[in-house]
């Protein structure tokens, strides 16, 4: 598997902190958030809880993406993106992207993932793939509201983000699926 990194072309970022009860930095995700969907064994596709803090003077909102820079794809694979959390929010629960989006705050929404769901779905490595990595990243950002269609893609949520991130906090874990 190639390192690379998803952020090496993107416009520096002051960092600030995430942190999650259901996921750890470093280690593999649980079963809540791998993909029944995808198909694999108890799988939940539950998004994970996340809370942050730190955020850059100035910021506006919030995004969030859940992005595989590993996968078989040629471009990786999101799955999940979260844009306009008010700036007042610091955190969601787990099962916040759910097929409803029920545990979002007002005035967030989810775009649609790569497998084209606007919800969290979870890990799915091809079995004998090797070790996969997640990246989850609240982005702090200067507008209120950023300018993508809720039906819009991630990679132009992201397009749309890099000229307005004021700050990064990212988790990565992993994910293997045995052979």
């Amino acid at each position: 598997m190639t390192l690379n990194d998803p952020f090496a072309r993107l416009p520096e970022a002051a960092a600030f902190t995430v942190t999650s009860t259901t996921v750890t930095d470093g280690k593999p995700l649980p079963a809540a958030q791998m993909s029944g969907i995808i198909g694999i064994p108890g799988g939940q596709d539950r998004s994970p809880q996340l809370s942050w803090h730190g955020a850059p003077a100035g910021t506006r909102s919030y995004a969030i993406t859940v992005y595989d820079p590993d996968a078989p794809t040629g471009c990786g694979f999101t799955h999940w993106a979260v844009a306009d959390i008010p700036a007042g929010v610091t955190s969601l629960e787990e099962g916040a992207g759910d097929d409803t989006g029920s545990g979002l705050p007002d005035g967030a929404f989810q775009l649609p993932n790569d497998a084209r769901a606007p919800r969290f779905i979870g890990a799915a490595p091809p079995a004998g793939h090797g070790e996969h990595r997640y990246f989850i990243v609240v982005h702090a950002l200067d507008v209120e509201h950023i300018e993508v269609d809720p039906q819009g893609t991630p990679a132009y949520l992201g397009f749309q983000m890099a000229s307005h991130i004021l700050g990064r906090a990212v988790l990565v874990a992993t994910a293997e699926t045995a052979a």
